[in-house]
């Protein structure tokens, strides 16, 4: 006899898709606007709720399956190591990988020295954004595209937030100065990646990075140029699910509160929010 759950379990879109995907986190900047928190770590490794941004995000992919990952760090990286060689989940093979330009580039430099990585399916997670696991989950089931975006819709938008401009379930443009009229949505900061989206972004980033401008540049603006020259870049809505991004000290208010309340249900058992690992 089948277990209670056992067909709706194999039905489940993850299960029937197998893909591995290699997840890289982007954790090399300090978070300077939230100084003097971060004077001596990482905005990282900020404790929310009682583990760090980055233990969530741990567990947050393992509980969706997720287990290799490469973090890319640079300020304060042997903290980092330190905080991956204690906090691992345990299913999960996790690699540190030092960019030595952390303080003189942005993320886009970040992915081109993990492009080696990037040779399969993989996963870009910006180091700074808190998740609870069903973002990921939806991220991973979404339909098959050579690129997904992650985003999230609300009534505005500031001039700090990714924003981007969709034509249907296609991604046609993003980045932080887009027209307000085409704004229909803003990045999280979450992408997946198929076989071939990941060649083509792994090119676009070696061409970009012998541009005069390219080590200043951000990742999603390889993903824009991308999406404008035709490349099948879509997007996942994950609106109604808990996410923030930590940047501002507005923000490590809010993403402390979303932690607690994790942990919160997590003692109580009322709902498994990121995974059981340690």
């Amino acid at each position: 006899m089948r277990p209670p759950g056992f067909r709706a379990r194999l039905e489940h879109p993850l299960d029937r898709a197998h893909t591995p995907y290699r997840a890289i986190i982007l954790s090399a900047g300090r978070g300077g606007r939230l100084l003097p928190l971060t004077e001596h770590v990482p905005k990282c490794l900020l404790d929310l709720g009682g583990r760090s941004l980055l233990v969530w995000q741990l567990r947050g992919l393992a509980a969706c399956g997720v287990r290799d990952v490469l973090v890319v760090t640079g300020y304060g990286s042997e903290l980092v190591e330190l905080e991956l060689r204690q906090h691992t989940p345990p299913e999960m093979r996790v690699r540190p990988l030092f960019n030595p330009f952390f303080q003189v580039a942005d993320n886009l430099a970040s992915c081109w020295m993990a492009r080696e990585a990037m040779n399969g399916p993989c996963l870009i997670l910006n180091g700074d954004t808190l998740f609870e696991p069903e973002v990921a989950r939806r991220l991973l089931a979404a339909d098959p595209a050579q690129i997904t975006v992650t985003i999230d819709r609300k009534p505005a938008y500031d001039d700090d937030d990714m924003k981007v401009s969709t034509t249907g379930s296609r991604l046609t443009g993003i980045g932080k100065k887009l027209p307000a009229g085409e704004v229909s949505g803003e990045s999280i900061g979450f992408l997946r990646f198929e076989a071939e989206g990941s060649k083509l972004f792994v090119a676009e980033i070696e061409r970009t990075m012998r541009t005069p401008a390219g080590p200043r540049l951000w990742y999603l603006s390889a993903i824009h140029a991308l999406a404008s020259a035709g490349v099948d870049v879509r997007i996942a809505s994950i609106e109604g699910l808990q996410w923030s991004e930590l940047d501002y000290p507005a923000d490590l208010v809010r993403c402390r509160s979303m932690a607690t309340g994790w942990s919160t249900q997590e003692q109580s058992g009322s709902r498994t929010v990121a995974g059981t690992a340690n």
